[in-house]
C-alpha cells in the first residue's frame, strides 16, 4: 500500500474519552455502568448528527469519524457498516506522554474494528523533554511499522504545547505562540518524526493562522517523495468563527485535505442534552447543521483558492 491518502477528508472528531466524560458529566476516574451506558449514549447522539449532515448533503465519501472504542465501540460498528470513513484511536487518554491504550494489544483491538485511519494523539515540542520525546518517538515507530506491515493507514494528531521558554520570549502571549513559534515548530516535529521512521498517512494539525504556514506544514509532510502524505486541520476547542479561518488558511493548499473537528460542532448541543434543555433528536440535528456549515466552509474556500470540489 503507498503512503499517504489524496482524497478529500472531512472528520466529525469525538473519540475524547476523560475530558468528555468529565466535562460534560463530571465523572472522574472509571464511571459506572449507568454513566457509562449514558456517555454512549451522547456518541449516538453525535453519529445521528453525522448521518443527518449526509442525509441533508455532505458527501458521503468524504465523510468521517473519529471515535473511541470504551464509548463508541456501537458507533464504530456501525460506521463500518453504513460506508463512512472511521478512524480510532490506540493512545491513552488523557496523558501528556504518548503511550498504547491496551499496550502490546493495540493490534488486537485494531484488528477486531478495523478502521480506515489508526490515529494517535500526541503532544511533543522539538524544543521540549528530550528524553520523552525519545519514548514518544520509539513507540509512534513501532506502531508506524505495524501499521505499514499490514496495509493499514495511520492518522497523527499533533499538538505543539508551548514550553516556558517559548512563551517568555513572546511575553506569555498565546496568540503570538500560535503566529510566530508554532508553525516552525511543527515543522520540526514532522521532520523529526520522518526521521525518526514515524510515517503517518495524515498529519492532523492545529489550525494555522496564515496560509504560507499551511503551504510550509504540507511541504515537510510530503518532504522525501512522500507525495500523497496530507494533512487535516483541527479544531482545539475554538469557536466557529476561529476554526472557519482556520480552515480557509488550509483550503486549497497542496497537501491539505480537509478537517477533523470535533467540540466546536458538537459541545454546546450535548451540553444541553446533559443538562435536559433539549432532546436527542434536537441535539442531533444541531450536531448536523454545525458539521454542514464546516464542510460549506472548506469547500467554499477551497473553490475561491482555485481547487475544483467535485462530488
Amino acid at each position: 500500500m503507498s503512503l499517504g491518502y489524496a482524497r478529500n477528508l472531512y472528520m466529525l472528531a469525538f473519540d475524547h474519552r476523560a475530558s468528555f466524560q468529565k466535562g460534560l458529566f463530571g465523572v472522574e476516574g472509571t464511571p459506572s455502568s449507568e454513566a457509562a451506558a449514558r456517555i454512549g449514549q451522547s456518541k449516538q447522539i453525535i453519529f445521528e448528527g453525522l448521518r443527518r449532515a449526509v442525509e441533508e448533503g455532505a458527501p458521503k465519501e468524504w465523510a468521517g469519524l473519529l471515535v473511541d472504542e470504551q464509548f463508541g465501540a456501537a458507533v464504530a460498528r456501525a460506521a463500518k457498516e453504513e460506508g463512512l470513513t472511521l478512524a480510532m484511536p490506540v493512545e491513552k487518554s488523557g496523558q501528556d506522554e504518548f503511550d498504547f491504550e491496551f499496550g502490546e494489544d493495540f493490534g488486537a483491538h485494531i484488528e477486531a474494528f478495523d478502521p480506515a485511519f489508526t490515529k494517535v494523539l500526541v503532544r511533543y515540542n522539538p524544543e521540549g523533554d528530550q528524553d520523552l520525546n525519545q519514548r514518544q518517538l520509539t513507540r509512534l515507530r513501532q506502531l508506524s511499522e505495524w501499521l505499514r506491515g499490514r496495509e493499514r493507514k495511520f492518522l497523527f494528531e499533533l499538538l505543539v504545547r508551548p514550553e516556558p521558554a517559548q512563551l517568555k520570549w513572546v511575553d506569555g502571549d498565546n496568540y503570538r505562540y500560535d503566529l510566530e513559534l508554532r508553525p516552525g515548530l511543527v515543522v520540526r516535529t514532522i521532520q523529526e518524526s520522518q526521521s525518526a521512521g514515524v510515517e503517518p498517512d495524515i498529519w492532523k494539525i492545529e489550525g494555522l493562522e496564515r496560509r504560507e504556514d499551511c503551504q510550509r506544514v504540507a511541504v515537510q509532510a510530503r518532504s522525501g517523495a512522500r507525495d500523497q502524505v496530507s494533512c487535516i486541520v483541527l479544531g482545539r476547542a475554538a469557536n466557529e468563527e476561529h476554526v472557519v479561518h482556520w480552515l480557509q488558511q488550509g483550503a486549497g493548499v497542496p497537501g491539505f485535505i480537509g478537517f477533523a473537528v470535533g467540540r466546536t460542532i458538537w459541545w454546546d448541543p450535548l451540553k444541553s442534552w446533559v443538562a435536559g434543555k433539549t432532546d436527542a433528536e434536537s441535539a442531533a440535528r444541531t450536531i448536523a447543521g454545525n458539521y454542514g456549515r464546516m464542510v460549506a466552509a472548506y469547500e467554499a474556500a477551497a473553490t475561491a483558492a482555485g481547487t475544483e470540489v467535485s462530488r
